[in-house]
C-alpha cells in the first residue's frame, strides 16, 4: 500500500465569503527577523473550498491543503474552530 503524505494545515480568520462555496482565510504568522530579531507579522490570503456556505466573516477556521479545485483554489475547510461573535 501507498502512504500518503500529511496534507497541510494552516488557520486563520474568514475575510470573505461572498463567493459561492468558497471563503478568503487571512493566515497570518510571526517570524523573527534575521538580522534585528524583532517579530515580524505575515499574512497571506488562503482561497478555500466551503461546500455547505457554512463560513461567515470573522470565523477563526481551519483549512487544509487539497488538490486544485479551480484556478485559485487549493485548500478546503476542515473544521471552524471558532464562531464570529
Amino acid at each position: 500500500m501507498e502512504k500518503r503524505n500529511l496534507r497541510k494545515e494552516r488557520t486563520g480568520v474568514v475575510v470573505s465569503d461572498k463567493m459561492q462555496k468558497s471563503i478568503s482565510v487571512l493566515v497570518s504568522r510571526k517570524l523573527k527577523h534575521p538580522k534585528y530579531g524583532k517579530f515580524v507579522t505575515k499574512t497571506k490570503n488562503y482561497i478555500a473550498h466551503d461546500e455547505e456556505n457554512t463560513c461567515k466573516v470573522g470565523d477563526k477556521v481551519r483549512i487544509m491543503e487539497t488538490r486544485p479545485l479551480s484556478k485559485l483554489k487549493n485548500w478546503r475547510l476542515v473544521e471552524i474552530i471558532e464562531r464570529a461573535k
